[in-house]
């Protein structure tokens, strides 16, 4: 049986000391048995946006080593929530997440598609398209353990994205995110469900916790879903890693008896 993990953090602008508890965390997953571990939306630098393109990183570079370099030392799959990457002859970077292979190797980039443009008076305010770009393409890799889309957390709020993804094939589905105390407070269990049960795929869904450094809290409840909308593991409070099984015999039953993916009749 496989097992996935979710890694709940308080990250902010220390990228080292980011790095260092994420490794901790990491490492702590893979003691437990995980073989797919998931790490939270910019778990390695957080901090204001004006810094965000000198905080930057090459893909491939040094943070792309360091983190093949863990997933090789771990013998794990490893899904690096996301780092801003640097965009030649721009200042703005991509959000993207990145997947390593247990060899070590970059086997999947996906930039975050949808870009977190809201005005909640009293709440939250934020415009993450003034310093980050658009990706563009729906990215699923076939791996050891099954196949794995991607996606970044306000993408949970764009089914079109998951249903091009379970159309990819995917059987297990990660969100790293960062999402707010309100807009998590009122949607995020619903949404990580309802992407869940919709596309009868896994949903490993690690979210930051605590204070952001733009200002506003984070909702934290990092969670790990299975095909059926179960909830099978949810983080408290803190920092910490959840663990739960992926059954992809179960995932192959769920999507039998109920072959909703083969009754779709709409498309685009």
């Amino acid at each position: 049986m496989t097992y996935a993990a979710a890694i709940q953090m308080s990250s902010g602008s220390d990228k080292r000391a980011n790095f260092e508890r994420a490794e901790r965390l990491v490492r702590e997953a893979a003691e437990r048995g995980a073989d797919l571990v998931v790490l939270p939306e910019v778990f390695s630098w957080r901090g204001p946006r004006s810094a965000e393109a000198d905080a930057g990183e090459d893909v491939p570079g040094e943070a792309t080593a360091r983190l093949g370099g863990l997933a090789a030392e771990l013998g794990i799959h490893l899904q690096a929530g996301s780092i801003p990457e640097k965009v030649p002859g721009e200042r703005r970077c991509y959000n993207t997440a990145l997947l390593f292979a247990p060899d070590g190797s970059l086997v999947a980039r996906y930039r975050k598609i949808h870009l977190f443009d809201v005005e909640m008076p009293d709440q939250v305010s934020a415009r993450e398209s003034a310093t980050r770009m658009h990706g563009e393409e729906a990215i699923v890799a076939t791996t050891a353990i099954g196949r794995i889309g991607l996606s970044i957390c306000y993408d949970l709020r764009f089914p079109e994205l998951y249903r091009r993804l379970a159309a990819a094939g995917a059987e297990v589905i990660c969100v790293p995110s960062a999402f707010t105390f309100p807009t998590g407070a009122a949607h995020w269990e619903t949404l990580v469900r309802a992407r869940a049960i919709e596309n009868q795929a896994y949903v490993i869904a690690p979210d930051q916790v605590g204070s952001s450094p733009n200002g506003w809290r984070d909702y934290g409840d990092s969670m790990i879903v299975d095909p059926w909308g179960t909830v099978l593991a949810r983080a408290g409070e803190g920092e910490q890693v959840i663990v739960a099984p992926i059954r992809l015999d179960y995932l192959a039953r769920v999507r039998a008896e109920l072959p909703a993916l083969r009754h779709i009749r709409l498309q685009g």
